[in-house]
């Protein structure tokens, strides 16, 4: 073999790796921002979690606090709060569809 061939052959070699090297950055940059992402709603969804239960509580320790029953009101509107914090959490997350006002199911009937 000449010192030719053995160049291009190289040189062939160079481009095919760094074709692959390229290829390679653009997966790993696309990961990242898929996981960036990930973090992005996994944060918003536990933030509209919490500030259900915190809105709650605070609700039921106001009226705990003007009725003088605590902590009754207290531990109910906690509850609610996180039923509604995970009803939020379901529908931001596609996995319920939120409530259409004005429009009622049909029950077996075609109309």
């Amino acid at each position: 073999m000449s010192k030719d061939d053995l160049d291009k052959r190289r040189d062939a070699l160079r481009t095919r790796i760094d074709q692959h090297e390229t290829a390679e950055a653009e997966k790993a940059a696309a990961a990242t921002r898929g996981s960036a992402a990930g973090f992005a709603v996994a944060f918003r969804l536990s933030t509209e979690l919490i500030a259900a239960i915190i809105v709650g509580g605070l609700i039921g320790y106001g009226l705990d606090w003007l009725l003088g029953t605590l902590p009754w009101l207290f531990i109910l509107f906690v509850l609610l709060g996180f039923v509604a914090g995970i009803l939020n959490v379901l529908r931001s997350a596609g996995l319920i569809q939120p409530p259409q006002v004005g429009k009622r199911p049909h029950e077996g009937t075609d109309r």
